[in-house]
């Protein structure tokens, strides 16, 4: 048994060794031509290990080569583990974000629509701060004869910023004596840009 295990280890260092002077690319001559190892019978010359089941070798025993012919060497691989599941990653909670603009300028120009009346056209625009009317304008009024007259009490008595626009905060004004049509119109017009402005 002792040289059975003997010639088993032999023959495995030698097969190891085989392969290695095989398989480097610097191999000399002198190891690639090495005859390659033949199988060794454990039991001894002669003897048939099918024959006697107790000497066929145990199967803890490494089994012997029988292949010959040019071997390669084997080339370690590399294994990454990668975990299984899925990655997650945990976000430290954020302060809310605290953005400070430049004030922007509450005034405001809002023009209204254009009215047209049997007279002529009648457009009125307000100057808003914040959510005050602090002034009113006409863009356009009936000119030409009498309406020059009417045109100029509409806009003595609605426009600028102590008219009566300013005062009321509304289109909610005074009828003009003798200008009923340019009032109307004015105040359409008014409604319109107020609509737009708030």
């Amino acid at each position: 048994m002792r040289r059975a295990l003997f010639a088993i280890t032999g023959l495995a260092a030698s097969t190891t060794a085989l392969v290695v002077l095989k398989g480097s690319p610097g191999a000399t001559q002198v190891a690639q031509n090495l005859p390659t190892a033949q199988p060794v019978n454990p039991s001894g010359p002669g003897v048939d290990p099918s024959a006697d089941p107790a000497a066929a070798p145990t199967a803890g025993a490494p089994k012997p080569s029988v292949t010959a012919g040019p071997s390669s060497s084997p080339k370690p691989t590399r294994t990454t583990a990668r975990p299984s599941g899925t990655k997650t990653t945990a976000k430290a909670p954020t302060a809310p974000r605290t953005t400070t603009k430049a004030p922007q300028s509450t005034t405001r120009r809002v023009t209204g629509s254009e009215e047209k009346n049997e007279y002529g056209y009648v457009q009125v625009q307000i100057v808003v701060s914040g959510n005050k009317i602090v002034d009113a304008v006409t863009l356009q009024l009936p000119s030409g004869g009498e309406s020059d007259i009417h045109s100029g009490d509409v806009r003595s008595m609605y426009n600028g910023s102590g008219g009566e626009v300013v005062q009321k905060q509304s289109a909610n004004l005074n009828t003009v004596s003798g200008a009923t049509e340019t009032s109307n119109s004015y105040k359409q017009s008014l409604r319109a840009a107020i609509e737009q402005a708030f």
